[in-house]
């Protein structure tokens, strides 16, 4: 009978497991997909010109005209916000994307390889590693003109070194399986042993990481904008918006509140996203 109880305890326990990793999952997939439908319908949901100046409506509160006020210029800070979020998903997923190229590149050549090749790619990563993330974006922006472009290009190039370890330990996994044995056995070629054996069994993991990968992305574009080196005025980001509540947050707190809620919300989502997808994926963390 005791033997029963603790099976059914257990079973119990399961169901709430996979519940819990259920509803992280469905209330990242929501949130991800609420702020994509603000993104794509930026036009036909914002309320007024995102860039339009009026300087008889400045500081307003929260009202039905302006439903999060306005800034120091008279601006629409509810259509700030709601244009803000194509540029923030925009910069995270194009900085993802350049990160997750040059780590794949690095990460099958060092674990296809292994050997010299391996030992000095895996040096230049942890050479990258050495230096604070965050630190050496504010030292490359610098000497850049602050745009758009250049904040995700260079978000990209400074954060592909978690991609490149982690791609590959699995490529060095897979690529002693027989099966890519055998592929290097009938004499195929590197570039087609690469992309057609060992990439679609390392990319599980990768998907995982780049999505999380936009969350730190948008972190950091809205912390390079805040402090004036990422996307500038007039051109609307969470980042610059909370720029200019900053100087006024006293009594213009929306500029602070709805902003740095976006960002939060937006943060959280694709944390959530990533973390149900690698429970799912990987049983060890079920």
């Amino acid at each position: 009978m005791g033997w029963q109880i603790l099976v059914l305890d257990m079973k119990k326990n399961n169901i709430f497991l996979s519940l819990r990793l259920n509803l992280f999952l469905y209330v990242g997939i929501l949130i991800v997909f609420f702020f994509f439908i603000i993104a794509i319908f930026a036009p036909f949901i914002s309320t007024h010109d995102p860039t339009s100046i009026n300087l008889q409506e400045l500081f307003l509160p929260p009202s039905m005209d302006h439903f999060f006020g306005t800034d120091e210029l008279g601006r629409d800070v509810f259509s700030r916000v709601i244009y803000g979020t194509r540029v923030s998903l925009f910069v995270g997923f194009v900085a993802v994307g350049i990160s997750v190229f040059v780590g794949l590149i690095i990460g099958l050549l060092g674990g296809f390889f292994r050997g010299y090749v391996d030992n000095i790619l895996m040096r230049f990563v942890d050479i990258m590693l050495c230096f604070p993330s965050f630190f050496l974006i504010l030292a490359v922006i610098a000497f850049l003109k602050p745009s758009i472009s250049n904040v995700m290009i260079v978000i990209g190039l400074t954060s592909w070194m978690g991609v490149a370890r982690l791609v590959r330990a699995e490529t060095l996994s897979v690529g002693s399986r027989d099966f890519v044995t055998a592929a290097k056995l009938q004499g195929l070629s590197t570039i087609k042993i690469l992309v057609k054996y060992i990439l679609p069994n390392v990319i599980s993991p990768v998907f995982v990481s780049a999505i999380l990968g936009i969350s730190a992305a948008i972190i950091t574009e809205s912390s390079l904008s805040f402090l004036g080196l990422g996307v500038q005025p007039p051109t609307p980001s969470w980042g610059n918006i909370l720029m200019s509540g900053k100087e006024n947050i006293m009594f213009a707190w929306w500029l602070s509140l709805f902003p740095g809620s976006s960002i939060f919300i937006t943060v959280l989502g694709y944390n959530l996203l990533g973390e149900g997808l690698r429970d799912m994926i990987d049983p060890k963390t079920r």
